[in-house]
């Protein structure tokens, strides 16, 4: 089956990364998608059924799940839907499971505050490990490389990149590899 579907709804566990043996990263969580309506003559929302799906990622979609999406927030979630079934003591199981594409947060439910992750492959090179996708790039408006880490004593967990701040000018340094803020002296 290759079927797309669109849910909306909230995060209802808490997001679980891993590694796979390949070294590739993944994620999963639960999502609830509750179907409401307005009841007209009680002049109330009425919430219907919740559907369960659990939604799964690969790669660096995985990673900015993990560093993005928590438990109870309103999200988006494109992918493929896969629907499995199997058989345990006699009983028959089912579960409705969704190959993340795309995870967003839903806007509509709040503000959120993007920052796009430098890359000068494509999304087919970086899932072949190309070595260019380390390379640090600049950003729009033209920022210089950060500066290289002389102290041994931190150990860089991926690469960095300078991001401005349009508000009060300032420059933010963020790890590209887990999607922090670096301290900086300034």
């Amino acid at each position: 089956m290759n079927d797309i579907i669109t849910v909306r709804g909230f995060v209802a566990s808490e997001i679980r990364s891993s590694t796979t043996p390949g070294g590739i990263a993944t994620a999963s969580f639960r999502i609830g998608s509750t179907d409401r309506r307005f009841d007209r003559a009680n002049n109330i929302w009425v919430d219907g059924n919740t559907n369960w799906f659990t939604v799964q990622s690969f790669r660096h979609l995985a990673g900015h799940i993990g560093c993005s999406v928590k438990k109870g927030q309103r999200i988006i979630v494109v992918g493929k839907l896969k629907l499995r079934q199997w058989e345990r003591e006699g009983k028959i199981y089912h579960v409705a499971e969704i190959d993340a594409e795309t995870v967003g947060h839903d806007l509509m439910w709040g503000s959120a505050n993007f920052t796009r992750m430098a890359s000068t492959a494509t999304p087919a090179a970086a899932a072949a490990g190309s070595p260019e996708n380390n390379a640090w790039t600049p950003g729009e408006n033209g920022e210089q490389a950060p500066p290289e880490n002389d102290d041994d004593t931190e150990p860089a967990t991926g690469s960095l990149e300078l991001l401005s701040d349009d508000e009060d000018g300032e420059s933010l340094l963020v790890d590209t590899g887990t999607g922090e803020l670096v301290e900086t002296d300034a």
